[in-house]
């Protein structure tokens, strides 16, 4: 007779089989929508061609099966190592990301030689570089998947993640002009011909650290000392952490002399305490304490000048760009212009004139885009980021522990607020910022980090759906320590 170790395996029961089918349905969904979305890229691509040459190449199908290929060994990850994720944030992602750079090859094609355009290379130009960086993002998004089985393993490295940020984000402007500075804004390194925009990763990591600093301070930041027209204002003693990150984005609008970096880190901020506390005060007093620094900028830099006149030389650009648009306002006018041509329905992709707009393979991507696909066009980008920002929101709600929560509405509130902060200076809205616009702009530093951002909605998400097993919902285990929303160690309920 044998002798047998250890627990037998439990009998496999209908709630596994139930999972493992719900598990398969949203993977298969995720298949169909991705394919659907790289069919439209396709087209997107042929609709370029013909608008540039007649008629369409034998190959305009290259960049969408290209891009078709990465995303699908992301799905395959994703089969495995998150199969009860959102099954819709990739193919958003993948559409989003296929439209830039079938844009980004479209402005490839009107800068080559009309004898060459025929015969350019799939992978020449920014477009075959932003599919080289799309592979390079997917490759570390798996890699992130595979290394992160469990969000709350990060809140181990929170400090540690916390200075990372703050380091990552001061870097570029303790650093020589000649390095960092480009476009008058300081925000990358930049070494030869390599490029890299820190502050991108360094979002990531400051999220972490907010997220596990405010489930500790979440109740004491939640009390109130007195009441004003309805609404609960926080103790005064509990300013600091508020005044602290508030004295550091000034600090990043100053030095660094761009808007956007210093709006979306305090924001990030912001918002992250107000879904941890539920208190309206704490985004009042944020929108006080920005608007306010800034319009202290704007007059010290028109008082005293100094490491304040960039500043309030953007301001005033961007209050009356057609001042001076042959020189300083030319980006803006002519992105402006760009916008303003495209109509509702846009000149149609590669019939546009987007080589008039300085910058528009990045910061103004959105112009050259609009040009040629129309406000109905842009509405639907737009639509995308909002589901993408939705369905983090939908994981944070979904998931158990609180620092998951504020995890990825943190996330997702910034993938929104950056697109609002490149957008909304694109617009005329606000000053004109040195952010990219999320899979969309060329670049490998944006693309990376924000693939990174979307692998973490997607653990989450794997979480917050994870259905009940084994006769009861599993919580994942975190090596005995207490639940962080719960205040019990993590178990198996059994109904």
């Amino acid at each position: 007779m044998t002798a047998q170790t250890g627990s037998p395996a439990p009998p496999a029961t209908a709630g596994d089989a139930g999972a493992t089918r719900l598990a398969r349905s949203r993977r298969n969904s995720e298949l169909w929508l991705l394919l659907l979305a790289m069919v439209l890229v396709a087209l997107y691509g042929a609709t370029v061609e013909a608008n540039q040459f007649g008629s369409i190449t034998a190959d305009f199908w290259v960049p969408a099966a290209v891009l078709t290929l990465v995303y699908l060994g992301l799905h395959v990850a994703v089969r495995f190592l998150a199969p009860f994720a959102d099954p819709v944030l990739i193919p958003a992602v993948a559409l989003l990301n296929g439209i830039g750079v079938g844009f980004l090859r479209r402005l490839d094609l009107a800068r080559a030689d009309a004898a060459d355009r025929e015969h350019l290379a799939i992978f020449a130009g920014t477009g075959g570089r932003q599919l080289a960086w799309t592979l390079i993002a997917v490759v570390l998004a798996v890699a992130l998947l595979f290394i992160v089985r469990d969000h709350r393993s990060i809140s181990k490295y929170a400090y540690t993640l916390g200075l990372a940020g703050i380091v990552l984000v001061m870097l570029p402007a303790v650093l020589p002009r000649s390095i960092s500075e480009v476009n008058e804004a300081r925000l990358w390194i930049r070494i030869g011909s390599f490029s890299i925009q820190p502050g991108e990763f360094a979002k990531l990591a400051l999220l972490a650290f907010f997220a596990y600093y405010l489930v500790r301070k979440r109740e004491v930041l939640s009390l109130a000392s007195r009441r004003v027209l309805g609404i609960d204002f926080p103790r005064g003693r509990d300013l600091g952490p508020v005044l602290v990150v508030w004295a550091i984005s000034l600090l990043l609008l100053v030095f660094e002399k761009d808007l956007g970096t210093s709006l979306l880190y305090f924001g990030m901020f912001v918002v992250t305490l107000y879904i941890a506390t539920e208190r309206v005060s704490w985004l009042l007093i944020g929108l006080v304490l920005f608007f306010g620094g800034a319009y202290l900028a704007y007059f010290l830099g028109g008082t005293i000048g100094g490491p304040f006149y960039n500043f309030r030389q953007r301001a005033d650009i961007w209050l009356d760009p057609f001042q001076d648009p042959f020189d300083k306002g030319y980006q803006p006018v002519q992105g402006l212009l760009g916008l303003g041509s495209g109509g509702l329905f846009g000149a149609g992709p590669g019939g546009g004139e987007p080589l008039q707009i300085p910058e528009v393979h990045n910061d103004f991507i959105f112009a050259g885009i609009g040009e040629e696909i129309g406000l109905f066009g842009l509405t639907a980008l737009l639509m995308l980021y909002l589901l993408i920002s939705q369905r983090g929101l939908r994981a944070g709600l979904g998931v158990r522990d609180s620092f998951g929560k504020l995890l990825a509405g943190g996330l997702a509130f910034t993938l929104a607020l950056q697109v609002f902060v490149i957008i909304g200076g694109v617009t005329g809205l606000i000053p004109l910022t040195g952010q990219t616009t999320p899979f969309l702009s060329a670049g490998g530093s944006s693309l990376m980090a924000n693939l990174l951002l979307i692998a973490l909605l997607l653990r989450i998400s794997d979480a917050a759906r994870r259905p009940v097993t084994g006769g009861g919902p599993v919580r994942p285990t975190t090596g005995g320590k207490p639940d962080q929303l719960h205040g019990a160690p993590t178990e198996v309920i059994r109904t």
